[in-house]
């Protein structure tokens, strides 16, 4: 079998190890129930206009039906090798029977289901890596590769194995999923006035826009892992979702083209089994196991962890009262006391070192739209943590869309990202404080749901676990590498991080 489908392996002192904090994990209960903080004003005046867009564009025909191969059981403790080393998978209510649960059933008429784009071994999203690796073992014929959200555009060519490379790029090249999302219709404080797209996806009045103010726009997005999701403070990278019963009905109808929505129960099982899931990495090649030494590496160690809304607000609304800590990671805390000269040794002295990078940095994060808004300063010394605030999670605790110019192009292109290949848009904003202004971006952002001009290019932060088995990152697919992800944060604020400390925050990021 290739690693794509392959038996879940375990390395004999992985497995040892493991048993015992299984027992621990018995003796402490069930997890309390996720909560999402999606924010006053939530929306879903875009849902009706997305999924009749996925349904329109069955119009074009995908001639391609090749079938998934799913693994008949997600064991309670499952481990797949990575670029870095293994990434874990950790149900502590007990394996999930794949022919039982709807997230791995065919509820759509493109032979997709939730598994296709959601997968153990990438960290329970997909990497480019993965997705060439399936395309070149099918041919192109994978249900990943249909034309409603894996082309650049529905209505790609596809008829010959060149012209699916083609119509796939972004999902070869980055994997990114297109996403149809309708101009607001109401609210809405900007323009389209110019659209640079390689793919004529959102200039086609068919397939896109209408108007400067009317008709799809199509983003392309990295699919987010369907693990972990009981530390989510919004759900989707622009927070469209209200909660993750929504989103399974959105994605059944649209990426998966269902003539109805999942049932109730359908619905319920889904959810269930993605709040029942957590992965992170737990073997590094040269670190060897992540729990070792006194270290909290791995997803059995991160399904205990404690959270709520705003655990660690660092706008000062922790409902416990306590204050904002910036220390987010201690997971390698033990690792900085190790002594040796070995080659292990060295490495978990790097991870830890990078780990305290990440804690302590100070960064003047003036200029993060959604942030310095909020706390009505000009300069803030800030951390990795200001933004990236949930305890070993490092997603935010509160709902906190931002925008760091990872979606800028033109002049204002981050020298560090790679957007070619992504459409360009330019913005003119016609109202509301930001009147008269000219935005320049690769994703419209949380601006195409909420219409506001003060919202283009915001994002969430995402979950930084099992990040060695997702690349590439950010949610276009800019920086290939976690050392690309690094050499952005370096230039954005101007930190002045040295080659070793570049190479430990690397290191650090690999051992999440």
């Amino acid at each position: 079998m290739s690693k794509e489908t392959g038996p879940v392996c375990f390395r004999p002192s992985l497995l040892t190890v493991s048993v015992s904090v299984l027992a621990l994990v018995l003796q402490m209960g069930e997890l309390s129930r996720p909560v999402w903080a999606q924010g006053p004003g939530q929306t879903r005046d875009w849902a009706p206009g997305a999924t009749a867009h996925a349904q329109r564009m069955r119009n074009y025909k995908d001639i391609d039906q090749g079938s998934q191969p799913t693994p008949p059981i997600i064991p309670k403790l499952a481990v797949d090798d990575d670029p870095s080393g293994q990434v874990g998978s950790f149900q502590p209510n007990g394996a999930t029977i794949t022919s039982n649960n709807p997230f791995f059933q065919n509820l759509g008429s493109n032979g997709r289901t939730c598994f296709t784009c959601h997968q153990p071994q990438n960290g329970w999203t997909v990497s480019a890596a993965s997705v060439r690796t399936r395309f070149a073992a099918s041919d192109g014929t994978d249900p990943i590769f249909r034309l409603v959200d894996g082309a650049t555009c529905p209505s790609d060519n596809v008829a010959t194995l060149g012209a699916k490379r083609r119509a796939y790029k972004l999902l070869l090249d980055k994997g990114l999923i297109r996403i149809g999302i309708p101009m607001p219709v109401t609210n809405l404080q900007f323009v389209v006035t110019k659209v640079d797209d390689p793919y004529g996806c959102t200039t086609n009045a068919t397939t896109g826009l209408t108007s400067p103010t009317t008709g799809i726009v199509s983003m392309y997005r990295r699919p987010l892992p369907s693990a972990n999701l009981g530390f989510l403070s919004a759900i989707m990278w622009d927070g469209r979702e209200p909660d993750l019963a929504h989103q399974s009905i959105d994605a059944t109808r649209g990426h998966a083209q269902a003539d109805a929505d999942p049932s109730a129960e359908e619905q319920a099982q889904i959810v269930a089994f993605e709040t029942g899931v957590f992965t992170a990495q737990i073997f590094d090649n040269q670190a060897h196991p992540l729990y070792a030494d006194g270290a909290k590496g791995g997803p059995i160690a991160l399904s205990l962890q404690k959270f709520f809304i705003g655990v660690n607000d660092p706008l000062g609304n922790n409902p416990t009262g306590a204050s904002f800590d910036p220390n987010i990671f201690d997971l390698y805390r033990p690792w900085l006391g190790l002594r040796g000269v070995d080659d292990e040794t060295r490495h978990r002295q790097s991870i830890a070192r990078g780990a305290e990078l990440f804690n302590t940095t100070p960064i003047n994060i003036i200029g993060v739209a959604g942030l310095n808004d909020v706390l009505g300063m000009t300069s803030i010394p800030g951390f990795c943590g200001t933004c990236h605030d949930t305890p070993n999670v490092g997603n935010h605790s509160v709902r906190a869309p931002l925008n760091i110019g990872i979606a800028n192009a033109g002049a204002n292109k981050p020298p560090a990202l790679d957007i070619s290949g992504l459409p360009v848009f330019t913005l003119q904003c016609t109202q509301g404080p930001l009147a008269g202004q000219t935005f320049v971006v690769t994703d419209l952002g949380r601006a195409l749901i909420s219409g506001n001009c003060a919202d283009i290019g915001k994002v969430k932060g995402p979950i930084l676990r099992g990040l060695s088995a997702r690349a590439p990152y950010f949610h276009n697919g800019s920086a290939a590498t976690l050392l690309d992800a690094i050499n952005f944060y370096d230039q954005r604020f101007a930190i002045g991080f040295t080659e070793r400390q570049k190479q430990d925050l690397v290191n650090f990021l690999n051992s999440l």
